[in-house]
């Protein structure tokens, strides 16, 4: 009888942990991998240009930019950079608070406020026209939210002889993500950590959809039972804002989400 490798071992939990994902983690999976393969055939629609946040294009007619340009990338290596990072975050977030809660936030207040206020600082304040696309921005959003949760339970860590607060460590990657990666938007990076930071602290709990409206559209509907890997409002794992787990589980995500952080590309200068 043949034994089993460490690979085919590690391929055999990849496939178990992607087999697993809840419903709105796979969709943008599959969203972000569309988008992609749509962006190839360049000559015949320039997806990227379409599509990313670019502050002088914004318009009245051209606001969807605030929901599109995550789901754009510059390249495969950008993209799965991207997937790797986000995937494990938001399978988490999905799990805490439910298929349909993700839906509206990432949708709504936890993808448009960041963008808003990038294009703010970057046109009126910057006087800038720096083009934005790509997932990091959920990335350092979700870390954001993480960090605040982490620094509530333990609010420092010790090197050497100094407390540094828990609650830095996604800056620190946002520095590290531009020193490696020049072309990244570090103003992108941190608009999305700064928003984390805000619905971690609870001061976007207002903008999440109440739960007894939640649970009349799941019953009306039968979500639960047509929708496979459908995460309901009664069935989520750790609590609707509670504190997410940091070991075991999914809860290892945010340290693998750590070291492979993508990064939303510059189209403009």
């Amino acid at each position: 009888m043949a034994t089993p490798t460490i690979a085919s071992f590690n391929t055999q939990r990849a496939r178990a942990y992607l087999f697993r994902l809840p419903l709105f983690t796979r969709a943008c999976i599959v969203a972000i991998v569309a988008f992609w393969v749509l962006s190839i055939p360049s000559s015949m629609w320039d997806l990227k240009q379409w599509g990313a946040l670019i502050p002088n294009e914004m318009g009245i007619a051209t606001l969807y930019r605030i929901n599109t340009f995550p789901f754009i990338h510059q390249n495969v290596f950008h993209m799965v950079m991207n997937l790797l990072a986000v995937t494990p975050l938001m399978d988490r977030f999905e799990s805490e608070h439910g298929t349909l809660i993700s839906l509206a936030m990432f949708f709504g207040p936890l993808t448009t406020i960041p963008a808003i206020v990038y294009v703010i600082i970057e046109r009126f304040v910057l006087g800038s026209n720096t083009g934005v696309m790509g997932a990091s921005i959920w990335v350092f959003l979700l870390l954001g939210v993480e960090a605040i949760r982490t620094y509530k339970a333990n609010p420092y860590f010790v090197v050497s002889t100094y407390s540094i607060p828990t609650w830095t460590s996604p800056l620190a990657v946002v520095l590290v993500t531009y020193a490696l990666v020049p072309s990244s938007s570090m103003l992108g990076h941190l608009c999305g950590l700064g928003v984390g930071y805000v619905f971690g602290l609870g001061y976007l709990k207002f903008l999440a959809p109440p739960e007894k409206v939640l649970r009349w559209a799941e019953t009306k509907l039968n979500l639960l039972g047509r929708l496979p890997h459908f995460v309901s409002v009664d069935q989520k794992t750790y609590g609707r804002f509670g504190v997410l787990p940091t070991n075991g589980g999914a809860g290892g995500g945010a340290s693998v989400a750590m070291g492979m952080v993508g990064s939303s590309q510059r189209l403009g200068p």
